[in-house]
């Protein structure tokens, strides 16, 4: 993956930035680059995880990159060509009925819709608690869309949050090798 260009969108579950920080350390060294999106509540929201400004300053300084978090800023990712594979996560319920919808309204989402454009892979990191809820039929859109990628889920919680799913990110490497390669890495449901 040395000669890999990562774009890692990062959207509003909060809970999951101190595992997506360590797993974008790990990615670090193993890519050419990363080039990080954000959606506009990432870019903007102060939660009890982290305050905006920390978060981005983080980001900072794991890929020495600014983020892109308008439109203006993520609508060129596509057409320069620069990024060979997307990563989404974590990847919010919201993000994934807009996308399975064709809406592009976030940084985000135009970050993965130019990629799609490009006929290159994105892979999703589930972190929503409506995956088994309305958003199960967004699911089996996203799982039938080409160069659409899964990092392997399960249910996080199922006695507490019993429509809540989250992925594995100790398999995020392994399903971008498969993506890179136009294969989905199974089992997606653990």
């Amino acid at each position: 993956m040395k000669n890999t260009t990562i774009g890692f969108a990062i959207t509003g579950s909060f809970c999951t930035f101190s595992t997506i920080l360590e797993v974008m350390k790990s990615l670090k060294n193993e890519v050419k680059q990363i080039i990080p999106i954000f959606s506009f509540n990432v870019a903007n929201e102060d939660t009890r995880f982290y305050s905006a400004k920390k978060f981005r300053k983080e980001i900072l300084d794991i890929t020495g990159m600014e983020p892109a978090d308008t439109l203006q800023k993520a609508e060129p990712l596509g057409p320069s060509g620069k990024i060979d594979i997307m990563v989404v996560a974590p990847c919010t319920g919201n993000t994934l009925a807009k996308l399975a919808n064709a809406i592009t309204d976030t940084p985000v989402l135009m970050a993965v819709k130019s990629q799609l454009r490009n006929n290159k892979p994105v892979v999703i990191a589930l972190s929503t608690n409506d995956a088994l809820g309305l958003n199960f039929k967004n699911i089996g859109i996203l799982m039938a869309t080409k160069n659409i990628y899964f990092v392997p889920f399960k249910q996080d919680n199922p006695n507490g949050k019993p429509n809540s799913l989250a992925s594995d990110y100790s398999l995020l490497h392994n399903t971008i090798e498969y993506a890179k390669n136009g294969v989905q890495i199974q089992p997606v449901i653990n």
